[in-house]
């Protein structure tokens, strides 16, 4: 049997979570002291780390389940950065080429950003300012440029209250320019179930996920990236569900994982996740995807009353499936069409399925295909409308949804946009606003002039390095707002104008501030910590450059700084947010209207699903790179913020590595430990460490955001997102 027809997972020498994450958080509470872990931990403020979500008025380590201890290796993670002291202002006397050469890890952890830094255009360093000089400097920078020279962009970090006023101020400045970092993950999930279902989020609650008996996780790695939903998963199998995994590479921790809150799962070394596992080549989950749908049309497996009665354009979809060849699927995914046929048959017997999947879908040029066909396969069987079945998008950050819920999109609907002006006073332009990508590509042909950057790391989210810098760089002035430094604050600003402005973490906001988790619950966070003396909340930063931007404009930016005032106008404004109104008040936290699927009626102008059919893409691989390459994030990183150089997981000590199949290790003649160059057409990794690893032959891994020197700006031309997982490269020995 191949490795592509992996049968139900059998023992390995690495398992996930367990002692050694228990012994990781132990030694990160006591570097950042047990108090302030215990303060932070507990108080009532929403997690930082992924999208599922937890905290808020619940507490700290409990979920909207009550379940508790709600809490993970990367919720420690991201509270042991904000915890840290302030960075000496000693060292603001070294050169940007000195921070350089520090890694990603080293200088996220010199501390918290405490005073405004500028750098002018002719200067190599940052040095320390005022926060009446950095407001100034912002104001006369934006004065002097055409807005549609401009762009706005906010990481899934800020709260919903920021990322409102973030794209308000935009608008009322001239611009639709206003993008978030959802272009570079998710957007090809709310395109394609846009298309199918009318509506661009989950369908399914957290409680969904508790009742239902089969779970497909579909290229995504929650081990590393959402550690709660293992817990999730465990409970579907130890019910008698089914775990289904769809991912080209064999993570040890979806095939057995020690849950540190389950002393059963401790004891026993572990338990046991995926029930099945399955592995297709990288960027062939569509041919995957199809052939199961194949399988279940043609052993008649499929709801024939709920298609008839809920959806259009199952004619299509049918023809393009049957007149599809069974040995072309194959061919292009590397899974036996047995196996194929077995996992239709495990999805016939499930009576309540969710299927659940992450970037390995989305970070492709046909992302949006692949996010139709998962739900053409719940559509299949009636998954959709009805308690415990439905569709999970694996969101990344903990407010990116929300942060897209409140309009920091470049394209609002034209019933928000009037609404928004009646609220307002003031018109609002209509002219077509840029995506991520596009605002940088106008920045590479030197048409963008300012930008505001609120939390992340644009450098290090934007593939192809080398461009990414020079595109920065023709920005003639910047402004990041950001808790910590990171080396997208000190490289693409060569010769041009940057602003940092500290600002407070989450659990230090001096309002109430709410987020949106990946199952459309809204939490509300109190704040209150105090850790620094001289940082402010992006709102206050964010409504005095309105003040001072816009004197004439209707809208009172001074009342607007009052939370309760930002909430108000998201009630007033954003479709299903009306409890929002007065959630400070009555401490009520909800889910968004309109968005779980209880029944089969789904957002669409008819009411009805739409089957999607989609094309097969053009192979990646080629003569001269015959390699296909998936960016990848370790268990010791939350997106692009470094946490540990190693990978325990995975079994590797440097993040300048490459995971390779043993046998393609063999043809080459390399052993584990050896250096290659990896090489796209796009750049080169030299010097890469080789690991070996269970992936399909002809398929590599590599470390995000390391590996974006080889990833092209291409991208999916319906969500405009990268191909960040399919990479065309050669390994050179």
């Amino acid at each position: 049997m191949s490795a592509s027809d992996s049968t139900p997972a059998e023992p390995i020498s690495i398992v996930g979570g367990g002692p050694k994450k228990v012994l990781y958080t132990l030694k990160t509470v006591a570097r950042i002291g047990l108090l302030n872990s215990a303060k932070a931990l507990n108080s009532k403020n929403t997690c930082k780390a992924c999208g599922l979500g937890m905290g808020g008025q619940r507490g700290g380590m409990t979920n909207e389940k009550d379940e508790f201890p709600s809490v993970c290796n990367k919720s420690i993670q991201a509270q042991s950065t904000d915890i840290q002291p302030a960075i000496p202002e000693d060292l603001f006397a070294h050169t940007l080429d000195d921070f350089k050469q520090l890694s990603a890890y080293e200088i996220e952890h010199l501390g918290r950003l405490n005073n405004p830094l500028f750098k002018s255009a002719e200067s190599n360093r940052y040095t320390p300012v005022s926060w009446e000089f950095a407001l100034d400097k912002m104001t006369r920078a934006f004065s002097a440029t055409d807005a549609s020279r401009s762009f706005f962009y906010s990481s899934g970090r800020s709260s919903n209250e920021a990322g409102f006023v973030l794209q308000l101020l935009a608008r009322l400045y001239g611009t639709n320019n206003v993008n978030n970092c959802s272009y570079y993950c998710h957007q090809a999930t709310g395109v394609g179930l846009q298309n199918v279902i009318g509506s661009g989020t989950a369908t399914v609650s957290l409680e969904d996920v508790g009742n239902c008996d089969c779970i497909f996780v579909i290229g995504a790695n929650p081990s590393s990236n959402h550690p709660r939903f293992i817990h999730q998963l465990k409970n579907c199998r130890e019910r008698g569900g089914q775990v289904i995994v769809i991912n080209p590479a064999k993570e040890p921790g979806l095939v057995r994982f020690a849950v540190p809150k389950s002393a059963k799962s401790m004891l026993s070394g572990g338990s046991w996740i995926a029930s099945d596992y399955v592995q297709p080549k990288i960027g062939s989950d569509l041919a995957l995807l199809k052939g199961i749908a194949k399988a279940l049309i043609e052993n008649e497996k499929i709801a024939t009353d709920f298609i008839a009665r809920h959806t259009h354009n199952f004619a299509a979809f049918k023809e393009d499936i049957e007149t599809t060849p069974w040995q072309k699927l194959v061919d292009f995914c590397g899974v036996s069409q047995q196996k194929i046929e077995e996992l239709a048959h495990h999805y016939a017997k499930a009576e309540r399925a969710i299927f659940a999947w992450g970037m390995g879908v989305t970070h492709h040029l046909h992302g949006v295909e692949n996010v139709e066909a998962i739900a053409n396969l719940a559509l299949l069987r009636g998954m959709l409308g009805k308690p415990a079945a439905g569709l999970l998008p694996l969101r990344g950050h903990s407010n990116v949804q929300g942060i897209g819920t409140v309009g920091v999109k470049p394209i609002l609907a034209e019933d928000v946009l009037q609404q928004l002006e009646q609220h307002t006073g003031a018109a609002l332009p209509r002219t077509a606003g840029m995506d991520t990508l596009a605002c940088l590509r106008a920045a590479h042909a030197g048409e963008i002039d300012a930008a505001l950057i609120m939390g992340g790391n644009l450098f290090a989210a934007t593939p192809n390095s080398d461009w990414a810098k020079a595109a920065l760089d023709k920005i003639g002035f910047k402004v990041y707002l950001t808790t910590t430094l990171n080396l997208g604050h000190v490289t693409g600003m060569e010769t041009s104008e940057a602003l940092i402005l500290p600002v407070t973490a989450r659990d230090e906001e001096w309002q109430p501030t709410t987020q949106e988790s990946m199952f459309n619950y809204v939490r509300l966070s109190d704040g209150g910590i105090h850790r620094l003396h001289n940082v402010k909340p992006e709102v206050e930063i964010l409504c005095e450059l309105g003040k001072r931007l816009l004197p004439d404009c209707p809208l009172d930016f001074q009342q607007l700084k009052q939370h309760d005032s930002i909430r108000a106008a998201i009630a007033a404004t954003i479709p299903g947010m009306g409890e929002l109104k007065d959630i400070a008040q009555t401490k009520q936290e909800f889910t968004i209207q309109d968005r779980l699927l209880a029944s089969p009626k789904f957002h669409t102008p008819g009411g009805k699903a739409q089957f999607q059919v989609g094309e097969l893409p053009a192979a990646v691989a080629s003569a001269e790179y015959p390699f296909v390459l998936a960016s990848i994030r370790s268990e010791g990183q939350f997106n692009s913020i470094i946490y540990e150089e190693s990978d325990s997981y995975r079994g590797t000590d440097t993040r300048w590595s490459v995971l390779m199949n043993q046998k393609d290790m063999e043809d080459l003649a390399i052993r584990t430990g050896d250096l290659v160059n990896l090489k796209s057409a796009q750049g080169e990794m030299k010097a890469v460490k080789v690991f070996a690893f269970d992936v399909p032959r002809g398929n590599v891994m590599a470390y995000y955001p390391e590996a974006n020197v080889l990833i092209a700006t291409h991208h999916d031309p319906r969500s405009k997102t990268p191909a960040f997982k399919s990479v065309p490269v050669k390994i050179i020995c």
